[in-house]
């Protein structure tokens, strides 16, 4: 059965439906391997082996039955630590939360298992989701499977290492400043980073919290295209309340490659990436050139990008700020208090942000908003954009303050939180990214590429990550494993 560990989760639902494995069978395999390699990875942190273990003879019982399946029907999960599971603990990495155990099911959570994944376990996440590596001190550091001595991303660098590791089936994430799209990039895995508020995230919040984050979204990860797309498809749709009046119909895509007209944003000032990834973004623009597809390397929305950056950061800041605890905001405040006010760089526009008033947070969002409006215009002539997602392969294990740490880049160093801007650019404007993998670099590493589309243009970047899929950008599984 060592061919199941890198199969899609729709290959792996396939073969349940055709009673080539069941899912018990498949279910044992996955605790097997997650017994045999999470040990150096320390990716899944939390497992509900025996619940786990009566749903796949549910779902072998349903087939047996001839009952009506779900899309994922009888495939094992796991998903990340902040979603709800009942019984399980849900604690973003904090301390204070360690006790914080989930009495329902996430809405998410509920939809996934509607369409039939077995859940059995949650893989790690950093303090409050907030860092592009995967540490926590409940849980301890979360590791690479292509190289340990490195980072898996963050905040969903558990889903995204237990992908590739070949220990799960199929995973679900979130993203605010890359949260899923890095984790997919630095573990060469496919993720999807939907249109705000479409995948509803009811059950992915801190305790008591009901109201939608800014920015903040949910979405799957899969080591084939069209897993992510099914997942996305499962997850998607108004919640109870919106769907007394709304219903989500996104359009398909129809379009062959070879009639995009794409957009190519390889590399710019205010990010500079290494050579290596903007060389992957060329090579995924030239494969669709060869399929028959326009290119315009010098298109871009009309606003600059140090305009759209300091916007998200405004707004990413106000956020993340949210979720801090009460005497953390008090230092917050104080040093925003403490700056000279005409200090107008971006630290001190971070600082402020982390403390805005009501009126500054209504002039970001309307910043925000005609940024969104420059989207829209954009994509009238242009289906896609390409870009990168971080400047560089996965790098090693950093965890000093955040202050003290940096990137190398091209061999020099680049401030560590620069790297939310490439992130932050269809983030901000609430847009959907998908990851590809390109494959793995010259360290052995994996690079993805962003494919980014106009809002609820979902179905379209998904769609594009499928044909590339079918060209060669696919997953690799790492050695060793």
């Amino acid at each position: 059965m060592t061919e199941f560990a890198f199969q899609s989760a729709v290959s792996l639902a396939r073969r349940i439906r055709a009673k080539e494995v069941s899912s018990v069978e498949l279910l044992t395999y996955f605790f097997n391997r997650v017994d045999q390699f999470n040990g150096a990875l320390n990716a899944v942190i939390w497992q509900i082996r025996e619940e786990a273990m009566d749903a796949a003879k549910r779902a072998d019982a349903a087939i047996a039955a001839g009952d009506e399946l779900g899309p994922l029907h009888g495939v094992p999960m796991t998903i990340k630590e902040s979603y709800d599971v009942k019984g399980t603990p849900s604690t973003w990495g904090a301390p204070y939360l360690k006790d914080n155990i989930a009495t329902h099911d996430a809405l998410s959570v509920e939809r996934l298992r509607k369409a039939g994944v077995v859940l059995f376990g949650k893989t790690n996440v950093p303090l409050l989701l907030s860092d592009f590596q995967s540490y926590n001190e409940i849980y301890g550091t979360t590791n690479n499977p292509y190289d340990v001595a490195k980072i898996p991303g963050g905040s969903s660098g558990g889903s995204a290492a237990t992908l590739a590791a070949g220990m799960a089936g199929i995973e679900s994430g979130s993203d605010i400043g890359g949260s899923i799209r890095n984790p997919a990039h630095f573990c060469g895995v496919f993720g999807h980073k939907p249109t705000w508020n479409m995948l509803p995230p009811r059950g992915h919040a801190t305790p008591g919290i009901l109201s939608p984050s800014d920015l903040s979204v949910i979405g799957p990860l899969g080591r084939g295209a069209e897993d992510v797309e099914i997942a996305t498809r499962v997850m998607a749709g108004p919640n109870e309340i919106e769907a007394r009046g709304f219903k989500l119909e996104l359009p398909e895509f129809e379009k062959k490659l070879g009639d995009l007209k794409v957009a190519v944003w390889r590399d710019d000032d205010m990010a500079p990436v290494d050579s290596s990834v903007s060389a992957r973004v060329d090579m995924v623009a030239e494969a669709l050139r060869s399929e028959g597809a326009q290119l315009n390397y010098d298109a871009r929305p009309a606003f600059t990008a140090e305009h759209t950056h300091f916007t998200y950061q405004s707004l990413l800041s106000a956020t993340m700020a949210c979720r801090v605890p009460e005497e953390q905001y008090a230092r917050n405040l104080a040093a925003a208090e403490a700056l000279d006010p005409n200090d107008q760089t971006l630290d001190a526009v971070i600082r402020r942000s982390q403390v805005a008033r009501f009126r500054d947070w209504i002039g970001n969002n309307e910043k925000r908003t005609h940024i969104r409006w420059a989207w829209h215009k954009f994509f009238e002539d242009y289906d896609i954009v390409l870009m990168p997602i971080m400047a560089r392969s996965a790098f090693p294990h950093d965890q000093r303050p955040f202050h003290e740490r940096t990137i190398t880049v091209n061999g020099a160093q680049q401030a560590y939180f620069l790297q939310v801007f490439w992130a932050g650019l269809p983030t901000n404007a609430y847009l959907p990214s998908t990851i590809v993998p390109t494959g793995l670099d010259d360290e052995g590493m994996p690079i993805g590429v962003q494919v980014v589309g106009p809002e609820y243009g979902d179905l379209t970047t998904l769609g594009v990550a499928r044909g590339l899929e079918q060209l060669g950008f696919a997953f690799t599984p790492p050695a060793g494993y």
